[in-house]
């Protein structure tokens, strides 16, 4: 019996990348000696993507859909994708072209060899904004120096990996994914492949700057608890502050060249007041953490897919 390959690809407001995405996949597909199946994961788009999802079995019967039932996110959707898949590995791909389906022959050359994982880093073209560039580089040097777990530069969500490592995978209910990070702290037989990424196809990125930092919060705050840490010093060095800041203090008040009083207020409020909110803000964003765990939510409400679950298999209506 052949072997399969999934491909999973979420989607969100990508009327215009999906046809040709599908028929380049296909193609790709077609050329290697496994069976495959491709899922795409609709992440409650607004505009056509749905529909061109339900007649996407038009190209090739071993298309598929997972409509959820409105935006959980990226790393949600591609969670739903990883668990409905049923490939001995599966293939996690961005839908905007920029992610080339043409590598997945060289995923599957690494799979062969008897590597686990097969991941991407990201090369910066010339014509990339310094922006762009920029903003990427602090996400991971953020990532880096304030986790436990390291990702190299350009660590992408374009990647491999084996059905034993989306087994350990779907058996976890975490709440706020990272799955980049997660894949990495899983750890097993891991391979990197750099690449350049195609420029956008159709439509707009949807990772805005706020995006971008909360996604960058969130990776950090999954994997490591050094925020708090560095709260507790942050208020003992303004502390230390503090207590230097005593002798202005006391020859203010002695020499009678301030308001009594006004100098202690003044120190107090400028050395601790906004310190305190920080850390509080810390504190609050772990507790908001546990929270949301807490609560047991899925990741992710599938409203309708040509997929269907009969005894916790998942097959094809």
């Amino acid at each position: 019996m052949r072997k399969k390959v999934s491909v999973v690809i979420p989607s969100f407001n990508e009327e215009g990348n999906i046809e040709v995405l599908a028929l380049r996949l296909i193609e790709v597909l077609k050329a290697t000696r496994y069976a495959y199946e491709v899922i795409f994961v609709d992440d409650g788009s607004s505009d056509g993507t749905l529909r061109k999802l339900h007649s996407i079995s038009d190209i090739d019967n071993n298309l598929y859909y997972l409509e959820l039932s409105r935006n959980f996110g990226h790393q949600n959707a591609l969670k739903a994708g990883y668990d409905y898949a049923d490939g001995d590995c599966i293939i996690s791909m961005d839908s905007d072209m920029q992610h080339p389906p043409e590598m997945i022959a060289q995923f599957l050359e690494k799979w062969e060899e008897g590597y686990d994982v097969v991941y991407t880093l990201r090369e910066y073209q010339d014509e990339t904004t310094i922006f762009k560039t920029k903003t990427s580089d602090l996400f991971y040097k953020m990532i880096n120096s304030l986790s436990d777990t390291k990702l190299e530069k350009g660590t992408a969500d374009f990647r491999l990996i084996d059905r034993k490592v989306a087994n350990v995978l779907s058996g976890l209910n975490e709440n706020g994914l990272f799955i980049r990070g997660l894949i990495k702290w899983l750890g097993f037989k891991q391979y990197a492949i750099a690449y350049q990424c195609d420029a956008r196809f159709s439509g707009k990125s949807k990772y805005n700057l706020k995006k971008m930092v909360k996604f960058a919060v969130q990776g950090i705050t999954a994997f490591s608890v050094r925020p708090l840490y560095m709260a507790t010093g942050v208020g003992l060095f303004f502390s230390l502050v503090a207590i230097l800041y005593i002798p202005y203090i006391l020859i203010s008040y002695f020499t009678g060249h301030v308001v009594s009083g006004w100098t202690s207020i003044l120190a107090t409020i400028v050395f601790f007041g906004g310190i305190q909110l920080m850390v509080l803000g810390i504190i609050g964003l772990y507790l908001g953490k546990l929270f949301m765990q807490s609560k047991q939510r899925p990741n992710y409400i599938v409203r309708s897919t040509n997929l269907q679950r009969v005894n916790n298999d998942f097959v094809k209506l």
